[in-house]
This record gives structure tokens, C-alpha cells and sequence, in this order.
């Protein structure tokens, strides 16, 4: 059946909780929930919490607050596989009863000794079968002892185990490369490779899509899922994202965890975008609406190529979205930030002061790529002392007419009465016409000598929001330093 015939379409994100959400498990995420709405299916989520070890509900709370703050909405759970244990016990035991299931004896000395040996003979460590060949008295006798036990599936010996992968086609496992692996361990949980069929064909799902990490379980879970009884799903193993540097991807590439990201500045929609993109193309279209990509989300699109994570591209994305919300939106979404530089701005009544700070944020909306950079982009409007670039002073101040044309625009400046963006515009173009000059001869020294730096937002908007006595304070200063 073709991937536009199938008709219920059920899809799951199907992390463990050892760890925060990272942007590999965030990409698998996004693709399924996208697979989902693209199809008018429905995305599950399903905690993996089988490693008792590593399990932690801090996880578990990183992952879901990970989910929520991308906008990935699930339809059904969470659910949890230690909820369940019962239902696992279930299945092994009707594949020990039907003798493609066995118990296993092997200690773990004895299963150390014989991955050593494979390595002296520089071969895959691999189960031997050992106790796939004891009789049943044997076992018998083994149980009556109360020795410690595993469950492993009988793999086939012989032929091949075809993947039918939607992303990457035909992949084919020569079976006799493929040891008995366990199902049910010794503390009565099942393994990965059991769980996660037992719960896939439980929950109807009808398409796995996953990191291709996983593509070399994918044959052991089709052999389950046979020897069950069951449908096999259809697959889709995307890529793996890599760094920079064409290595796995870890922190040193800024692989923190997804939540992370939000501390740093980035928009949920951005983050959206630029991972929907990590694999997956639409022509040249970079920037996405959520709906756009519902709309064209398809895994042909997936590329068969490892995606390669770019910091810079994301800050690109991020800012192109920063550009497109609302003023009232960036305000609510930037102000947490100067709140945490200025405490003052915290407990701020006076609307006069709210209104310009605002004023100010929406004047620096172009410059952001992350909604951080606001605090230092706007230092300059909160500080008393300004701080000179040094290139900026030795470029735009040491100028043989710097301080003539700041001492003849302070001057008039005092003078100007209201003082708002267009008569200071006015000014300024009056006074470089005057002076014989281009505007920029004015506007540059003025920038350096109000902002302490060469770039800015707009000088008009820089000086009627920095107000008229900080403007002549601060032009006061640099004549003096001139």
C-alpha cells in the first residue's frame, strides 16, 4: 500500500527519560507530528521509562516543557511503558510457549568472557546460542534452582530481514549476522526492541519514524513483530544530524538541551522552522509558517544525507521571525530581558517611561537574531556613562571638523522646541546644509558621541527616545573629550 493510500495514519514520539530533550530527539518529533497533520493522522507521545537506572522525572518534565514550548501538541498520552509491565510478561511468555522465545542462564562473567574473546578475534561480540540448545529438563532444573534468568527471542538463522524504509528504501540484514537478543531482562523489564512493538502494535501505530540509529533494531522488531502475529508498520529512519564539523552532533556544537534555547533567545516558531528544514526541503523556501509545513510535510522530501546543524542559520531563521511579530508580542517577549539587566524597569508605573522603552525595542526589532541581543543592542538608551568604541572615536571624533559640527548641533539642538523625530531630522539635514556637508558627516560623529559606537538604529530615533537632556548631556561630554 502506497504511502498516500494508507488511510488511519497514527504516528508516536517515543523518547526515554535519561536526559533532557536534545535537538536530534526534537527533529523526530517534529517530523512525526508534521507526517501527522500533513496526513490528518495523530501524534502520541510515549515515555520510554523501562531503564529504571536512568529514568528520572526530571527528565520526563524536560521533555514534556521541551514539547509544549516547540508547539508540538500530542493527541494521545503521555503514556508510560513501566505502567504497563503485565502486558509484556504476556507476550514473552506465549513466544516461549510456541519455542520461539527462550530462557537464558548465561552469567554475566560468562557473557563478558565471550565478548572479550570475540574481540581477541576481532569479531562482532555476538550471543553464541548456548542456552538456546538446553532441554527442557534442563531449564527445569535451572528454574527449580532459582538461578537468574533472561528471555531471548529466536532469531532466524537463516535468509534475510528486508526494511522497507520510506526514507531510505530497500535495506536488507543477512540473518545469520543477528544474535538471539534479549527481551525480558532479569528484573522482570522488557528490553527497547520488545517494548517499543509490543506498545507500536497496541497503540495501532502506522508509521515509525525515527533517527536511522535505530535502523539496526529494525530487524530484530520486524522478526517480533512476525513471530507475533502482527502488522508490521511502515518505516521512515531520517538522518542524523550532524555538527559543523561533520561529527556527531554534541555541545560543543550548541547541542543543548531544546528548552535551552528559549533561555538564549530563540522563538518557538523559529525553532520550528529551522529544524523542519534540518532534512527536509520545499524548493529553495526557507522561512515557514507552522501551517505552510503542514501543508507541505511529505518524507519523500526527507533527504537521505545526514543534515548538518548551522548556529549561524539558526540565528538567520530567528531573526526573520523576530521581524514579523507584533510590536505588543516583542514587547512581552524582550521586556523579561531588560527586566533582569535593570531590575528598576521591573516595578515600572509611569507609562511615559513604559510607552519609550517600547518605542525602543520596536526600533531595534531589525537587529535582533535573538531576543537576548536587546540588552546590548540598547545599552546605550539605560546607561549614564557611554562607552566609546575606540575604532568609532579614532574614525568619526579625531576628525578636523568633529567638534565644530557637535559643538554647532548641540547648540541648536538646546534650542529645539518640541523635540520629536521630525524637527530633529530637521536639524540635522539644516545643519549639514549650512555646513556645506553630506548629512552623514553630521550623523556619524553624532551616533559615536550619543551611542559610543559607529551603528545604531536610526540617529533620529536614537535621539528623540534618548530625550533631549541625556542628547545634550552626552554631546556636552564628547566635546569635552575632543
Amino acid at each position: 500500500m502506497s504511502e498516500e493510500l494508507e488511510k488511519e495514519i497514527r504516528v508516536r514520539f517515543a523518547p526515554s527519560p535519561t536526559g533532557h530533550l536534545h535537538l536530534g530527539g526534537a527533529r523526530t518529533a517534529l517530523f512525526n507530528y508534521l507526517f501527522a497533520k500533513n496526513r490528518g493522522g495523530k501524534f502520541i507521545l510515549r515515555i520510554e521509562d523501562t531503564d529504571k537506572a536512568r529514568s528520572t522525572k526530571n527528565a520526563v518534565d524536560a521533555i514534556i516543557d521541551g514539547l509544549k514550548w516547540l508547539g508540538l501538541n500530542w493527541d494521545e498520552g503521555p503514556f508510560f511503558q513501566t505502567e504497563n509491565l503485565p502486558k509484556y510478561k504476556v507476550y514473552a511468555d506465549k513466544l516461549i510457549n510456541e519455542d520461539k522465545a527462550y530462557f537464558c542462564f548465561c552469567t554475566p562473567q560468562e557473557l563478558e568472557k565471550a565478548r572479550l574473546d570475540a574481540e581477541k578475534k576481532h569479531e562482532a561480540p555476538r550471543y553464541d546460542g548456548k542456552c538456546r540448545r538446553l532441554s527442557r529438563d534442563e531449564v527445569k532444573k535451572n528454574m527449580d534452582l532459582k538461578l537468574p534468568y533472561v528471555v531471548r527471542f529466536k532469531m532466524l538463522c537463516e535468509g534475510e530481514t528486508i526494511v522497507h524504509d520510506i526514507a531510505r528504501g530497500d535495506v536488507k540484514f543477512e540473518n545469520n549476522l543477528l544474535d538471539d537478543f534479549v527481551l525480558i531482562k532479569s528484573d522482570d523489564f522488557p528490553t527497547y526492541n520488545f517494548a517499543a512493538v509490543i506498545d507500536d502494535h497496541l497503540m495501532n501505530i502506522s508509521h515509525i519514524i525515527r533517527g536511522d540509529d535505530h535502523l539496526s533494531n529494525t530487524p530484530r522488531q520486524i522478526q517480533i513483530y512476525i513471530a507475533l502475529g502482527f502488522k508490521c508498520p511502515k518505516f521512515a529512519h531520517i538522518p542524523m544530524i550532524l555538527g559543523s564539523d561533520k561529527t556527531r552532533l554534541s555541545k560543543r556544537h550548541g547541542a543543548t538541551s531544546l528548552i535551552a534555547y528559549k533561555d538564549m533567545g530563540y522563538l518557538p516558531d523559529a525553532m520550528f522552522n529551522y529544524l523542519a528544514r534540518l532534512g527536509w526541503g520545499h524548493g529553495d523556501q526557507e522561512i515557514f509558517t507552522r501551517e505552510e509545513l503542514f501543508k507541505f510535510f511529505t518524507l519523500k522530501k526527507v533527504v537521505k544525507t545526514s543534515a548538518v546543524f548551522d548556529a549561524k542559520k539558526l540565528d538567520w531563521v530567528n531573526g526573520q521571525h523576530i521581524r514579523k511579530l507584533s510590536h505588543d508580542c516583542l514587547f512581552e517577549l524582550t521586556k523579561p530581558f531588560l527586566d533582569e539587566q535593570y531590575p528598576w524597569m521591573k516595578d515600572l508605573k509611569d507609562l511615559k517611561e513604559i510607552n519609550r522603552i517600547k518605542k525602543i525595542i520596536i526600533c531595534l526589532q531589525d537587529r535582533m537574531e535573538r531576543l537576548t541581543q536587546i540588552v546590548e543592542l540598547s545599552d546605550f538608551f539605560f546607561v549614564d556613562e557611554v562607552k566609546y568604541d575606540k575604532e568609532s572615536v579614532e574614525e568619526y571624533l579625531k576628525t578636523a571638523d568633529a567638534k565644530n559640527i557637535l559643538c554647532k548641533l548641540k547648540e541648536r539642538l538646546e534650542a529645539l522646541e518640541p523635540f520629536e523625530k521630525s524637527k530633529i531630522e530637521e536639524v540635522f539635514r539644516t545643519l549639514a546644509k549650512d555646513l556645506n556637508v553630506k548629512a552623514g558627516e553630521v550623523i556619524h560623529p553624532a551616533r559615536v558621541a550619543l551611542t559610543g559606537r559607529s551603528d545604531s538604529p536610526p540617529m533620529f530615533d536614537v535621539v528623540e527616545l534618548l530625550g533631549k537632556e541625556n542628547t545634550i548631556g552626552r554631546l556636552g561630554k564628547t566635546i569635552e573629550m575632543i
